[in-house]
């Protein structure tokens, strides 16, 4: 499937110190879908993260609710055409 904008991820947590962007800081995002786990961390799924408010150095909780699988992505770049996720931990 592809990414719809009708299910964007959620912000979860505000910016929290000391992880990920320039600043120091980044937020904590939850995404929810049937999509593979590395269909939605390759690039430019996630195709309105810049108007979502998702910036460099956030963390997002990615579930697979298919398989069920979760993983751990941080934001690595943030554009109008999308963004670039990195994946971490998964859990299947």
């Amino acid at each position: 499937m592809a990414y719809v904008t009708t299910n964007p991820p959620r912000l979860q947590g505000p910016a929290f110190a000391g992880y990920g962007s320039s600043s120091g800081r980044g937020s904590i995002w939850v995404y929810q879908s049937t999509d593979a786990l590395a269909v939605v961390v390759a690039t430019n799924y996630i195709t309105n993260a810049q108007s979502l408010g998702m910036q460099v150095g956030d963390v997002v909780e990615v579930n697979d609710t298919s398989t069920p699988a979760i993983a751990w992505a941080r934001v690595t770049t943030v554009a109008a055409s999308g963004t670039i996720m990195s994946a971490g931990l998964a859990i299947t």
